[in-house]
């Protein structure tokens, strides 16, 4: 299972499979470290 992200500041956000699933409402989220200027470690990319 694949645990949602809410970081909004994060640059990769609008590609990252966490971001979307906390945006369509998963429960189960936490904060990762994503800047406005560099992603995190946990990004995972969104499957077409």
């Amino acid at each position: 299972m694949i645990v949602a992200c809410n970081n909004s500041k994060c640059i990769n956000k609008n590609r990252c499979q966490r971001y979307k699933l906390f945006k369509d409402g998963t429960k189960k989220w936490t904060t990762n470290g994503g800047t406005p200027e560099k992603g995190c470690k946990n990004f995972i990319e969104i499957k077409k």
